[in-house]
């Protein structure tokens, strides 16, 4: 049989970007993630999650983790180094998680491209229900960190995901994968993962109109 191709992941934490790398490795052999991180370097640029759950998450996995620090400012250049970093791994394409925004998917393809890898966007254009739907039908497990208060209060966060909270999001008129920015998720577990990500719930922060919870590392 033919070898794969050789691939990396941009890895949010959150079920999107997992749910794209489970789906890319049945035609790639992924085999390191990127994430924009701080300038402390102690969490992720986007959604504020601790970069030590970040990389249990990939050691979970057992593929390789760049981070790149930024500001958003510098965002785009430190991410398209990033990229360039992942040429130490010999990959020649790169996964994205996005559905259904254009301006997202160019952004990827355009990016990737700086870098010479190719874009790769496993669950675009899916209906969003059905991305997360088959995520937790195949064993993935996430818990809502964020969410934004015009949709969703505080006490969903810690929330797990589940078949049963879809419907009830919906009724809240919240997209199912949170596409339009109602909350983000950090994943404890999935098919590719060795173990569970061991969490514990610590702060809870309002922070420019979006309510968070700060995961902590636990067992």
């Amino acid at each position: 049989m033919p070898s794969k191709p050789r691939a990396a992941v941009s890895w949010s934490g959150g079920k999107d970007s997992c749910a794209a790398f489970e789906r890319a490795s049945q035609e790639f052999d992924v085999v390191a993630a990127l994430t924009m991180i701080d300038e402390d370097q102690r969490r992720s640029r986007s959604h504020g999650i601790r970069v030590e759950l970040l990389r249990e998450q990939t050691t979970a996995i057992g593929i390789s983790h760049v981070m790149r620090p930024c500001d958003w400012h510098s965002y785009e250049e430190e991410f398209a180094q990033g990229l360039r970093d992942l040429k130490a791994h010999d990959v020649s394409h790169v996964v994205f998680g996005d559905l259904m925004y254009v301006e997202h998917r160019e952004w990827a393809e355009r990016i990737a491209a700086r870098a010479g890898l190719v874009a790769v966007e496993p669950i675009w254009g899916q209906p969003t229900l059905e991305v997360v739907q088959s995520f937790i039908r195949l064993g993935g497990r996430a818990l809502i960190v964020t969410v934004n208060e015009k949709w969703l209060d505080a006490s969903w966060l810690g929330t797990e995901i589940s078949l049963k909270v879809l419907p009830k999001l919906i009724e809240l008129g919240v997209d199912p994968c949170g596409e339009n920015g109602e909350y983000h998720t950090f994943v404890i577990d999935s098919p590719s993962f060795s173990h569970p990500v061991p969490v514990a719930p610590g702060e809870v922060v309002n922070v420019r109109g979006c309510w968070a919870l700060d995961l902590l590392p636990a067992g």
